[in-house]
């Protein structure tokens, strides 16, 4: 016992050594500052950012020509674009000779009702009314519809390849073992990435902006199949096959109806997915609430922007509220004796509200006024609240100022320093050290390569300063996640109080967190870092929160008979326990604020989110913007699968 206690004392423990490793690195970084530090200035271009300039060209150039585009990925544009357009023919525009669209706006939110009440229940049917009803009164319905139109196109494309392969998956451990680093991979991205390859390979329109939305979203529908697949009791597969059924039999009656609560979640999170997305390819020419924030963004026009993603939060809350509340009933399966009378009826109002739709231009068209008296309150939400932003924005300007130059002088600007103005090799050597003491060999051999396709991607120096703001950010973001999470999992009552606020937050797309900041700080790197600590504190709060409420009660009640207080509880034995859900925690919100870091380049976050967007805007830098893609990706597969080991190894030590 003698010598295991000397040995422990002479073993510096792991904490101790990532601490060494830091300084020794601080230390080196003052001695070599300025030296190999791959600079590149932002308007020049590597012989790889040419490069792909050149495929650009070609695929330009034989768009036409090549049997690759002709037969396959011209087919495959012409075909979604064909069926986005029917949905907006049938919903969102003029269409077909005739001023309005087939079924106006009494027929769509009849037809959403009939959906609620037949699918979910009659409160959600009410949800779904005022929602609709009140995306309309802003004056954004056509734009509001758009967005709904290139959403289901997407989210119906999702389903028919993302269910058959989700339960291909399910049935063969084979198949789940390929599709899973696929998806991992995929959902790994961030929503800016996916951007420039569709563009290259569809064109700018609706049709790239469909199936770029429609790739972000197919992960949830896939892993929401086979994790419903798999869930069902081998008992109950068992008994089907004692009865003679075949595979087929199995699957339709058995296997699929056991995990339709878990598919109808997966259609939640598909749906979600999709219409952050679909707001997001704004930047690809996608129609609808998306283009009108983005063009508020590059005015400043707050009042405008906040109207419009007022009316994307509202829409997400309602499609939220309605396939949740369906993914309840299909587990409680509680048939109500009025439900077929209410069916009926509400199928028999619907039918004569689509009948008014087509027929009547005050049932198509959204009114704005109802007689004589203006009913459209969206342009009095973007004057009040641009006055208000440009009020606030006055008065608070010294606290606003003094707080967004403090940070930037006291975080941002030293650490992005140290990271950028470091030797390459330096910082390299730092990655892999740590990669190495918080994960592993492997982890550490995925870093080296990341690292080597950072320093090939010749945006290094981008990639630092992205790297920098996503530590600051993250960091800022535990913090708030281990406060707020203790109080919740602590207190019953901030529980019920907090949960449905972070709820909604979760909904709400990445442009619509841009909107606050802007308006309190300007453009600015710390606008966009303080728009990621609020995309990405929800998912780590109640991450925090779900572990601390996971430690034992017993152990806390050992705490309190040993006369611990409520402070030594917490960081003594809840915080202690629960440290593989506070690293998960950490690996999400490092996935969530490099996302919105990213999507931060429209409000002078600079670095690789801005390399991204003047892809879009400039063709010459068209395969800068590309390689920022993908440096983009190496930064987050490296800090996730870092973080990932280091919640492995927490779990098994």
């Amino acid at each position: 016992m003698l010598t295991a206690s000397r040995a422990a004392i002479a073993k510096p423990g792991r904490g101790r050594i990532i601490a060494a490793v830091l300084v020794v690195f601080v230390v080196l970084a003052a001695v070599f500052r300025g030296q190999n530090t791959l600079s590149l200035v932002p308007s020049d271009t590597t012989a790889l950012h040419r490069w792909f300039n050149d495929v650009n060209h070609w695929v330009t150039t034989n768009r036409n020509d090549s049997p690759l585009f002709l037969y396959f990925f011209n087919e495959i544009r012409a075909f979604v674009d064909g069926l986005t357009t029917l949905i907006q023919n049938l919903i969102a525009q003029p269409s077909y000779g005739r001023p309005v669209p087939v079924i106006g706006w009494l027929g769509v939110v009849s037809i959403i009702t009939l959906i609620a009440v037949a699918f979910a229940n009659l409160r959600v049917a009410l949800l779904v009314i005022a929602g609709f009803g009140f995306i309309g009164l802003q004056g954004l319905w056509e734009e509001s519809m758009d967005t709904l139109a290139l959403t289901l196109s997407a989210v119906l494309l999702a389903l028919v390849i993302g269910i058959p392969l989700g339960i291909w998956a399910g049935l063969s451990d084979r198949v789940n073992a390929v599709v899973t680093p696929v998806l991992d991979f995929l959902q790994t991205m961030p929503t800016f990435v996916y951007l420039s390859p569709f563009a290259l390979l569809f064109l700018i329109g609706p049709a790239s902006a469909t199936l770029v939305t429609l790739v972000y979203a197919l992960p949830p529908a896939v892993r929401y199949t086979a994790h419903g697949i798999r869930s069902v009791p081998r008992a109950s597969v068992e008994a089907s096959e004692s009865l003679g059924a075949n595979g087929f039999q199995r699957l339709t009656g058995v296997l699929l109806p056991m995990s339709t609560r878990t598919i109808v979640l997966g259609l939640n999170q598909t749906i979600m997915a999709a219409l952050s997305m679909a707001t997001v390819a704004s930047l690809i020419d996608a129609p609808g609430l998306g283009k009108t924030i983005l063009k508020a963004l590059q005015t400043l026009d707050v009042g405008t922007s906040f109207n419009a993603g007022l009316a994307i939060v509202v829409m997400a809350i309602v499609l939220d509220r309605l396939t949740t509340a369906a993914s309840r009933r299909a587990r409680t399966h509680r048939p109500s004796k009025l439900r077929l009378p209410l069916l009926g009826v509400a199928g028999v109002l619907t039918l004569f509200a689509i009948y008014l739709s087509r027929t009547f231009i005050w049932a198509a068209e959204f009114p704005d006024t109802v007689g004589s008296t203006d009913i459209n309150f969206g342009n009095d939400i973007a004057r009040i609240s641009g006055n208000f932003a440009d009020w606030f924005t006055t008065q608070a300007s010294d606290v606003t100022g003094w707080m967004k130059d403090t940070t930037s002088l006291l975080l941002i600007d030293p650490l992005q320093t140290l990271l950028v103005e470091s030797p390459w090799w330096l910082v390299a050597a730092l990655l892999l050290a740590l990669a190495y003491l918080l994960g592993n060999l492997r982890v550490t051999v995925l870093t080296a390569f990341c690292v080597a396709g950072l320093v090939f991607s010749g945006l290094w120096q981008d990639s630092m300063t992205t790297l920098a703001a996503t530590l600051i950010a993250t960091a800022a973001t535990m913090v708030i996640g281990i406060v707020v999470g203790v109080w919740m999992a602590r207190s019953r009552r901030a529980d019920m109080v907090i949960r449905p606020v972070l709820d909604a937050l979760q909904v709400m797309p990445p442009f619509v967190y841009l909107v606050p900041f802007l308006a309190l700080f300007a453009a600015s790197r710390f606008t966009a870092i303080l728009a990621a600590v609020l995309y990405a504190a929800p998912v780590v709060i109640k991450v925090v929160a779900d572990g601390i409420s996971g430690v034992s009660a017993t152990t806390v009640e050992a705490a309190i008979a040993s006369g611990s207080s409520s402070t030594q509880i917490i960081w003594k034995v809840q915080i202690p326990m629960a440290r593989q859900a506070l690293v998960l925690a950490a690996n999400q919100g490092i996935c969530y604020v490099l996302a919105m870091i990213v999507v931060g380049g429209l409000v002078g976050a600079g670095a690789l989110g801005y390399d991204v967007v003047a892809g879009f805007s400039q063709g010459e830098l068209f395969g800068k913007g590309l390689t920022a893609g993908f440096a983009i990706v190496i930064l987050g597969i490296m800090l996730n699968r870092i973080t990932q080991a280091a919640a492995e190894r927490r779990r098994t030590a």
